[in-house]
């Protein structure tokens, strides 16, 4: 027998006998067991399939690299801010990303020791908490589990809120190459910057705002532990909205947080020990566009926009307004809340609240535009664009579609004294020239006529006048022809020098008579240009904008000289005559509230109706009142008569000098006065009258005064010419008329002529 044989007999021998069916059995079913599960089997498939994962691993490593932030995470809004830095609105996506530098350092680490006390020290993953995560995922209970501040800042920029195990395996491979390849800061920054807050608010810029009325550079340690416990259930959490349950939680998400930084050595235990629970602030809705906000912000943007484009960030306005909608500007205006906000309350109760559609349906047509600016720095302080923005989407203050009528005549007169221009006769132009105030005479250049014969207002014959007098009436026919003396190529080029937009301006006379369009905006630069001595002011509505990747700067809002400081100044000083003795006295000059301030200013009201103006200033000062006719129905330009009540046409001298009258009187901080550099006087009538040979035909010509020239305006209470010194006799009689008894003209103040009798300028 062979060896095997014998093994076998033995071993027969060695046990009992049993039945061989059952022996049998028994033995090779635990022979088979024993094949199939052997320790080192199930150690070589457990060292298999963990080699087989490291491959799988290795290859998802290789093949996945760190992608593009998904665009929602990279949304950000942009925030308007008053000149004082108080936000005025929020405009698109909640969220504004600040440089972790702005954060303080205690602040950052209440992120760190709410989310991950290893941050500093990990590689970006929780193999713990990944692994339970994955087993959680697998097993339905979702995607619980803990993660690294890093991993979280790739699911929110990187990745998406999906709960996948091959989201989960993408959000590992990318934490541990961002962890490489980014240092721990940048990580952090991308976490505070993306996370959601509640309250509508992403990143913590928003959220301190939204939390606790703050920037995230003011934050403190207690706030931002706060604002870190918030993550983890940010609605649950809101403290304004919280039950007894979520208050108590947050509270102790909050000492979980400090406790750690003092495990951390991140705060000191002393310091710790005196911290409170900092209640945040009630829900506040985000700033909307309703009333004026809308026009400040969407002037803001167009102003934004332009500067792109000026700068070369942006090659057109195509490209600027994409830029602009990416977000994450803080852009602050200059418009000051107190100015704002007097000069709302003084179209409201000097027009809004005395139009009534019910009672006439023109009062519907009614829209106000103004704007205010700082003379000396050129910011755009306050400005109104409409009764709301979501009623009336067009901005009144900046619209240029209407005429600015009679106040374009100040323009005339500047370019004729910086050119020293003459008369037809040769004589120079200054405010004692005189010219013939014939109502349609013909206006003449080199002894023909030019086909322009314009009518003044209700169609008056003023004769010989002074151009002052014909500043303070606003005489049609004198400021024709001075154009024509002067050279309406000219002028046309000194109202582009001053601020006006002359591209396309036609230099024809009808320009003299305001007929091409302009806003209040650009109105108010040209005034503060003649206030500001003859140097350029351009208004400027943006003070300075912020972005985390680029600069944008604005220029100056006051340049170089473009007239001569003698030919603003001597503007500006016929200018107070208009105040003081014209078209604008009933409203500025008995103004109870003007306590001796001394006034520049210049009606305007447009051919039918359809526009009337009142630009005025004083030496700090320049604002520009527009009213304009526009069906509600269908926005075309329609008649203003009778609107608000009154008798026949609303006249510059109304409704735009009494808002003027009561926001500049009303935000006046001292009484002040002009000062002046002119050799021509100051709102000076002549105490000569005219050359007995001269009659209205001839050619206008210029006969001196008697009186020393002046600087200053008339003091309210008298009609006297005013001088650089004080009165020496008080005026005891009333001033003389527009004529003596004897017929000659004395040019004394006529009678209000804003009266109908007298009418308004054209």
């Amino acid at each position: 027998m062979g060896r095997a044989e014998e093994r076998r007999a033995r071993q027969r021998g060695g046990h009992r006998g049993a039945p061989a069916g059952h022996r049998s059995s028994g033995a090779a079913g635990r022979t088979g067991i024993r094949r199939l599960f052997t320790w080192k089997k199930i150690i070589g498939t457990f060292f298999g399939l963990c080699l087989l994962g490291m491959g799988a691993f290795i290859v998802l490593y290789m093949v996945i690299d760190i992608p593009e932030g998904n665009a929602e995470a990279e949304s950000q809004g942009n925030v308007y801010k008053y000149s004082d830095g108080s936000v005025m609105a929020r405009r698109g996506f909640n969220r504004e990303i600040v440089d972790l530098a702005r954060v303080p350092k205690d602040v950052q680490r209440t992120f760190v020791a709410a989310e991950n006390k290893t941050f500093y020290k990990d590689s970006g993953v929780d193999i713990k908490g990944t692994a339970r995560g994955l087993l959680n995922t697998l097993s339905g209970k979702g995607a619980q589990g803990g993660s690294t501040i890093t991993q979280q800042y790739v699911k929110n920029y990187y990745l998406t809120q999906e709960q996948t195990v091959t989201r989960k395996m993408k959000e590992v491979v990318i934490s541990l190459k961002l962890d490489r390849e980014k240092s721990k800061d940048y990580i952090l920054a991308g976490y505070i910057n993306t996370s959601y807050y509640g309250r509508g608010a992403y990143g913590i810029q928003a959220a301190a705002q939204a939390y606790y009325r703050v920037d995230a550079e003011d934050l403190t340690v207690e706030q931002g532990a706060y604002l870190a416990a918030l993550l983890q259930a940010p609605s649950q959490y809101d403290w304004a909205v919280a039950g007894e349950t979520g208050k108590k939680l947050v509270q102790e998400r909050w000492n979980y947080v400090l406790d750690n930084m003092v495990e951390q050595k991140w705060l000191d235990a002393a310091d710790r020990r005196g911290m409170e629970f900092p209640v945040p602030k009630a829900p506040k809705a985000a700033p909307g566009m309703e009333g004026q906000t809308g026009y400040l912000v969407e002037a803001a943007d167009n102003a934004l926009k332009r500067q792109f484009v000026d700068q070369g960030i942006a090659e057109d306005m195509k490209q600027a307004d994409a830029l602009l909608d990416v977000g994450g500007y803080t852009i602050t205006l200059n418009i000051d809340k107190k100015k704002q906000a007097a000069l709302e309350k003084a179209v409201k109760a000097k027009l809004t609240s005395k139009l009534d559609p019910d009672q006439r349906d023109v009062d519907a047509d009614v829209q106000a535009g103004a704007v205010s600016v700082d003379a000396k720095t050129g910011e755009v302080v306050a400005m109104y664009g409409g009764v709301d923005y979501v009623k009336h989407f067009t901005n009144n203050a900046t619209r240029d579609d209407y005429q600015p009528a009679s106040t374009f005549k100040p323009v005339i007169l500047a370019a004729a004294v910086d050119q020293a221009a003459e008369t037809q006769d040769g004589v120079p132009i200054t405010a004692d020239t005189i010219y013939d105030g014939t109502s349609k005479r013909p206006v003449m250049d080199g002894g023909r006529k030019v086909g322009f014969a314009p009518p003044n207002e209700d169609d008056v014959d003023y004769g010989d006048i002074t151009v002052q007098e014909a500043m303070n009436k606003s005489v049609n026919s004198v400021f024709a022809q001075m154009g024509i003396d002067v050279g309406m190529p000219e002028v046309v080029k000194v109202a582009g020098d001053l601020g006006m937009e002359t591209e396309g301006m036609e230099a024809v006379p009808a320009q003299t008579l305001g007929s091409m369009g302009a806003s209040p905006l650009e109105m108010a630069g040209v005034y503060a240009t003649l206030a500001n001595h003859g140097e350029k002011v351009t208004p400027a509505l943006v003070k300075s904008v912020e972005h985390k990747d680029r600069s944008v700067e604005f220029p100056e809002a006051v340049g170089d000289r473009v007239i001569s400081r003698a030919a603003a100044d001597t503007v500006t000083s016929v200018l107070t005559g208009v105040v003081d003795d014209g078209t604008a006295r009933r409203s500025v000059r008995e103004n109870p509230l003007r306590d001796g301030q001394q006034v520049a200013g210049k009606t305007g009201t447009s051919d039918n109706n359809k526009s009337a103006w009142f630009t005025g200033f004083t030496p700090e000062l320049v604002t520009s009142v527009g009213l304009f006719g526009e069906d509600a129905k269908n926005g075309k330009q329609v008649p203003m008569y009778e609107a608000g009540g009154v008798d026949y046409r609303v006249n510059g001298g109304g409704f735009p000098a009494e808002i003027w009258a009561a926001y500049t009187f009303g935000v006046m901080d001292e009484v002040s006065r002009f000062d002046l550099d002119t050799d021509q006087g100051a709102a000076v009538r002549p105490t000569r009258t005219p050359s007995a040979t001269q009659t209205p035909s001839q050619t206008p010509s210029r006969e001196p005064t008697t009186e020393a020239p002046t600087t200053e305006a008339p003091p309210e209470t008298s009609s006297a010419p005013p001088t650089s010194e004080p009165p020496t006799q008080t005026p005891t009689s009333p001033p003389p008329t527009n004529t003596s008894p004897s017929g000659s003209p004395t040019f004394g103040i006529p009678g209000d002529p804003d009266d109908p009798q007298f009418g308004e300028d054209r």
